[in-house]
């Protein structure tokens, strides 16, 4: 059958000074401080979700200083919830036991706040539309637009109405093109079109590959009594054996909510590691077991986070385009925030590019120079550590705070796609798994929560490159695992006539793009669904 051309289709034409990519803190920010900084550009901002947040996810406890400089006022008019951190503690797990420990340097949280990022991001977007910024949910881009020299010139929203086959359905709609002096990409962890740029224009070639880690998170609703609001949990050890890295938290917001999760670094070596069971066997631990017994969960989900730091930080700018927040590799790990930095550095680029009269030229430099990557510098060697094991990471860290990150050194990042041991390779630990009394019983329930929706008859938004590879060299070598780490049952081996085969739920997909990071034959390719699809998350 002959697929219609998307270069022959006639589209739409939206011209601006300036497009962002991505409604998350950072491309928001970016807008507001451009629209403050000059009224006259024409801004806008396009985000992939069906409203703005409900691809959002994160802990999160942000630190609220870059927030005070981009809106001095904001604590009059807080976003939906907002609850000062007030009690820290950190814990060590065993099987069924805990040890409390001193609070590591770094993730004290006296004078921030808990927040839904996702509603933060919401209470933000109007914000910006009050100053003229013009912001289109649904709006998923599919591709970069480039000019004759290849300098990006903005992008193109994906078509609407194509069915799986490719075909034209009835109310096909072709997406349009969005033309622009300068595209800012804020697309946050792994985002598909940042992740082709930086392969176009080499941004990677002088920094190390950069690392990850999935964050799968809940909000559960339980008896207002059990709850402490401003308190903040983390742990770490079991489930996870010494050689993941990775640990989980338990957020007390206020009316009776508790947000929790389970964060693992996608370097693990163990291939039969499942990320989504390790968070449950977590929530069933004796210490946070009676706390949610009898609850109910309100939303559910899983996204990357970027961890590589300050050596995995690729050039952030190209002809006509630069790079902003997540996206770029800004999260600090230890304190586990990065939305302090996202909000500085889409501050940053607006100010910079009013300086350069829209010129992405000397942003790379000018963020290096800045506080924000003097952050990531003084922390480079901390996750880098723990590729050595638990105890060596944690004498590490010590070293590294006491000497404040002079160390002379910094240790270097490998791609978390080629850390994985063979099979026959890795003996798996006893992992002590205790019996499961909270929900969801399974992924496809986690998927439920998430809220996710997809419309069956379209071209599948996972691109496996070889498929054979899945039924031959995949199953022999690795057992396939994404059958394992992917949270959402994506991934699937069927037997049926004709053989073993990989089949792809990409209905349930809750875009976290851990396979496209984690896979280890590097064949699978995130890309946007239609504009609307994915999850709908509520307040995580």
């Amino acid at each position: 059958m002959n697929q219609p051309d998307p270069n022959a289709v006639e589209r739409d034409v939206m011209e601006y000074d300036v497009v962002t990519v991505g409604a998350g803190p950072a491309g928001l920010s970016f807008a507001i401080r451009l629209k403050q900084l000059n009224p006259e550009l024409s801004v806008c901002v396009i985000e992939k979700a069906s409203t703005i947040g409900a691809h959002i996810l994160s802990g999160a406890v942000i630190e609220p200083e870059p927030l005070d400089a981009l809106l001095p006022n904001w604590r009059d008019n807080p976003p939906p919830i907002c609850v000062p951190a007030k009690h820290d503690e950190f814990w060590l797990l065993t099987h069924k036991g805990h040890r409390r420990l001193p609070i590591p340097p770094g993730m004290h949280n006296e004078g921030n706040f808990i927040v839904s990022l996702g509603a933060m991001c919401a209470w933000l977007a109007p914000q910006a539309e009050a100053l003229g910024v013009e912001i289109y949910p649904g709006f998923a881009a599919a591709e970069t637009l480039h000019d004759e020299s290849g300098a990006v010139v903005g992008v193109r929203i994906g078509d609407m109405g194509i069915a799986k086959d490719g075909s034209h359905k009835p109310g096909y709609t072709p997406g349009i093109d969005i033309r622009a002096k300068v595209t800012v990409l804020a697309e946050g962890a792994r985002g598909h079109l940042t992740k082709r740029l930086i392969k176009q224009f080499e941004l990677d070639a002088d920094s190390d590959p950069q690392g990850y880690s999935i964050g799968i998170k809940e909000l559960w609703q339980v008896p207002e009594d059990r709850v402490t609001p401003g308190k903040i949990v983390h742990s770490f050890g079991w489930p996870a054996d010494n050689e993941v890295y990775g640990g989980g938290f338990l957020y007390h917001l206020d009316k009776g909510r508790i947000a929790l999760g389970y964060v693992s670094g996608l370097d693990y070596k163990d291939p039969e590691y499942k990320p989504w069971e390790a968070f449950q066997q977590w929530k069933n631990h004796p210490l946070f077991e009676p706390l949610l017994e009898g609850g109910t969960i309100l939303s559910a989900g899983a996204r990357a986070i970027v961890t590589g730091g300050y050596q995995s930080l690729p050039k952030l700018e190209m002809p006509g385009a630069l790079l902003i927040g997540d996206t770029a590799g800004l999260l600090n790990v230890p304190k586990i925030k990065g939305t302090h930095q996202a909000i500085r550095s889409g501050m940053l680029a607006a100010e910079h590019l009013v300086a350069s009269q829209l010129s992405p030229q000397g942003f790379d430099a000018k963020l290096r120079g800045s506080n924000i990557m003097a952050e990531l510098k003084k922390v480079r060697n901390f996750k880098p550590g723990f590729k050595r094991g638990l105890w060596f990471g944690i004498l590490n860290s010590a070293w590294e705070t006491v000497t404040g990150g002079l160390s002379p050194w910094t240790l270097k990042n490998k791609a978390d796609w080629c850390s994985l041991d063979k099979v026959g390779e890795h003996e798996s630990p006893k992992r002590d798994y205790i019996e499961r009394k909270l929900a969801p019983r399974d992924r496809l329930q986690g998927v439920y929560y998430a809220a996710t929706e997809h419309d069956e008859d379209q071209p599948v938004h996972l691109k496996v490159r070889d498929t054979s590879i899945c039924v031959t060299r995949c199953a022999e070598e690795y057992d396939n695992p994404c059958t394992r780490f992917c949270p959402a049952a994506v991934y699937e081996i069927v037997q049926d006539e004709a053989g073993k085969r990989l089949q792809i739920n990409a209905a349930n997909c809750v875009h976290c793009k851990t396979c496209d990071i984690k896979d280890p034959y590097e064949i699978i390719d995130w890309v946007t669904p239609e504009g609307g699809s994915g999850p709908n998350y509520q307040n995580l």
